[in-house]
């Protein structure tokens, strides 16, 4: 069964990117190499500040459009009182 993800990035600006993935240790390193998406190209290197797992697609959908509502301080404070991420190893690459 394939997990769902919700992840916050920081980027080397200070900005938050706010995505969904399948397999966030892929997406962190397509941001990082300047193939994610286009507002964190020129924002590198990103780091994962922020990760919650789902186990339906349409979950974790709702979840990133609730936080990508959320002002610049609640995200800060969602990051501040989340534990550190540990994004899971895929096994099905």
């Amino acid at each position: 069964m394939k997990s769902h993800y919700v992840y916050v990035l920081e980027c080397d600006d200070g900005t938050y990117y706010t995505g969904y993935t399948t397999d966030p240790d892929r997406r962190l390193a397509e941001h990082n190499a300047g193939t994610g998406a286009k507002y964190t190209r020129g924002r590198t290197p990103v780091s994962l500040v922020h990760l919650e797992s789902y186990a339906d697609q349409s979950a974790a959908m709702t979840r990133e459009h609730e936080i990508k509502q959320l002002r610049r301080s609640d995200k800060a404070a969602l990051i501040e009182s989340s534990p550190e991420p540990e994004p899971a190893r895929s096994t099905d690459r």
